[in-house]
């Protein structure tokens, strides 16, 4: 069993996409037909590729998401540990949800909690996230530079505002409220649990709790975004609406943007030298 600092290092290689075997099965994964395949190894779960990769390396699409393999789970329950990453951190919140479940059957209400879940889902897989998990009310997502590469930050924006639109927040009748709170920071991400037990991938950290309360703080349609955000995402901040907030556990007042569905944003596209441009999934 490798020591902490190693299992450590091996996270963070894994996590800013920089682990030597894992290039190494890019390049050979590349080559194999046909998208989706696996964020991190580029394993093909369509097409030719698929049934070389099911029958050789047994790998398959994870449970955590299906843009990862399965293999990612196993490393994580024999390796248990994790590293302090830069990443943008994502949380939706159903607003109102108390009073929303008191007008409803716990049927009817768990019917909109799934078509939510199953929304908000698609959203984040789509943009490349970490879905780490989707608790009551809320969903949270994990912009990691290894997986969606170094403009983390935008791409999760560009989530937000998908997510808004697809819960009809371009109308004045949505179908469900939802607001948004993003962050970029620093925080721990790996797999935490007890030897032998359950294993889970999750973020913890003071960024992690910052998010969960620029979500609680979002009104129905708003994205509340960090200035961490702008500055990493290169986001022209000075055109939106400028928001100071308490937030629990801040002894300074936190500064926020205010961005909504339709709101037009200018963020420059990342450049194809940028550091993780080439964990990008290859076209097929």
């Amino acid at each position: 069993m490798p020591e902490e600092s190693t299992i450590d290092s091996m996270w963070r290689m894994m996590l800013t996409g920089e682990h030597p075997a894992l290039r190494q099965g890019r390049r050979f994964n590349r080559l194999l037909p046909s998208n989706p395949r696996c964020l991190m190894c580029y394993a093909p779960f369509k097409g030719m590729g698929a049934p070389i990769m099911r029958l050789f390396y047994s790998k398959k699409p994870s449970n955590l998401n299906p843009r990862l393999c399965n293999v990612c789970d196993e490393f994580a329950r024999t390796h248990q540990g994790g590293a302090e990453i830069t990443l943008t951190l994502f949380f939706a919140d159903v607003r109102g949800s108390t009073a929303l479940a008191e007008r409803m059957s716990p049927a009817e209400f768990s019917n909109l909690m799934n078509r939510f879940y199953k929304v908000a889902t698609d959203v984040l897989i789509e943009a490349d996230a970490w879905i780490d998990k989707l608790v009551g009310d809320e969903v949270i997502g994990l912009f990691i530079p290894g997986f969606v590469g170094g403009d983390h930050a935008r791409r999760a924006i560009e989530a937000a505002q998908e997510l808004l639109r697809s819960t009809g927040h371009t109308s004045n009748d949505p179908w469900l409220p939802v607001g948004v709170g993003i962050h970029t920071g620093v925080a721990y991400v790996g797999a935490v649990g007890s030897s032998g037990g359950v294993t889970d991938i999750t973020a913890l950290g003071d960024a992690v709790n910052t998010t969960a309360r620029l979500a609680s703080s979002a009104a129905a349609g708003e994205i509340l975004v960090s200035e961490a955000v702008c500055d990493a995402a290169g986001l022209g901040s000075a055109q939106f609406e400028e928001r100071t907030l308490t937030l629990k556990g801040k002894q300074e007042p936190f500064r926020v943007r205010v961005l909504r569905a339709e709101e037009p944003v200018s963020i420059p596209s990342p450049s194809p030298t940028a550091k993780f441009a080439l964990h990008e999934p290859p076209a097929d």
